[in-house]
C-alpha cells in the first residue's frame, strides 16, 4: 500500500495545481466581467475591486505553477486553504444577504449562482490543498529534487522509514 502513496500525492498535487491555473486563466480571459463579478459581492470598497479583481487571477496562477513543479508546496498548501476559506465565506455571506449572484470562481467561463452547491463545491475543490499542508505530496517536485524535502505523503512518519 504504501508504495502507491507517493504516485496518489503526486496525483493530488496536479489536481490542486489544476483547480489555481484553471480558475485563473479563465479569469484572465475576461478581467472586466470578473470585476463586476467580484462588485456583485458588495463585500470590497470600489476603490480596491479593480485591483483585487486584477491581481487575483494571477495569483491563483502563481499558486498552480507552484504546485504543479512542487515549489514550496506546504506553504503554498496552507495559502491555498487560507483563500479557500476567505472564498466560502463571501460566498456564504452572499447567499445569506439573499444575494443572486454569480460565484466568479472561474470567471465568466462557468456562471453558478452563489449557494449551498458553489459552497459545497469548493469545500470539495480545496481537499487537494487541506491534504497537502497536512502532508506535502513532494514526488517529482522542486521541494524534492532541489531542496532535498522528502515526501510526506506517504503515512510512515519520517523515523520508521527505511533507506531504499
Amino acid at each position: 500500500m504504501a508504495r502507491w502513496l507517493p504516485w496518489a500525492g503526486l496525483a493530488v498535487r496536479l489536481a490542486g495545481a489544476a483547480v489555481w491555473l484553471f480558475a485563473g486563466i479563465t479569469k484572465l480571459t475576461d478581467l472586466e466581467g470578473f470585476r463586476l463579478q467580484v462588485h456583485a459581492y458588495q463585500v470590497l470598497p470600489s476603490g480596491i475591486e479593480t485591483a483585487f479583481s486584477y491581481a487575483l487571477p494571477l495569483v491563483e496562477i502563481v499558486l498552480g505553477l507552484y504546485l504543479l513543479v512542487g515549489a514550496l508546496v506546504r506553504p503554498v498548501a496552507i495559502i491555498s486553504c487560507v483563500l479557500m476559506a476567505i472564498f466560502v465565506i463571501a460566498e456564504a455571506q452572499a447567499w445569506a444577504r439573499g444575494l443572486a449572484i454569480d460565484c466568479g470562481c472561474f470567471g465568466t467561463t462557468v456562471r453558478t449562482t452563489v449557494g449551498a452547491t458553489t459552497i459545497l463545491r469548493d469545500l470539495a475543490l480545496g481537499i487537494p490543498f487541506y491534504l497537502m499542508a497536512w502532508r506535502p505530496a513532494r514526488r517529482w517536485s522542486v521541494d524534492e529534487a532541489l531542496l532535498g524535502r522528502e515526501d510526506r505523503f506517504a503515512l510512515t512518519p519520517p523515523s520508521a522509514r527505511t533507506p531504499a
